[in-house]
């Protein structure tokens, strides 16, 4: 692709981006959803959270499932998980979460130099 190519596309991307943005907050006032539609939105953010990380935790490196003890991205999301159902708060969960990984990772990392 030729330079000027690329300095064409930049502000063509930005009008497209500024036009498909913009037209719910322009007419937005004027479109009815059902009730049954913005009940399933409500979710929305959940399930997107859950399709970003719920693969980065049984993932390996490579690409493979890794169901094992040996995974610290697992073993900290479980603890993460069971220490939510106990608490009930978000930002303890997410301190929380990140010092058993932390924990996992330094003993994990520690434990193999021999």
């Amino acid at each position: 692709m030729a330079e000027w190519e690329i300095w064409l596309v930049i502000p063509v991307l930005c009008a497209a981006t500024a036009c498909t943005r913009s037209v719910f907050w322009l007419v937005g006032h004027r479109v009815n959803i059902p009730p049954r539609v913005q009940e399933m939105l409500r979710y929305a953010p959940a399930c997107a959270l859950a399709a970003i990380v719920g693969p980065d935790l049984v993932l390996g490196t490579h690409g493979e499932a890794e169901l094992t003890l040996a995974n610290p991205k697992l073993l900290a999301g479980v603890a993460s998980l069971l220490y939510y159902l106990w608490r009930r708060s978000m930002l303890q969960t997410i301190v929380f979460g990140m010092l058993v990984f932390t924990l996992l990772r330094i003993s994990h990392i520690f434990g193999n130099v021999s």
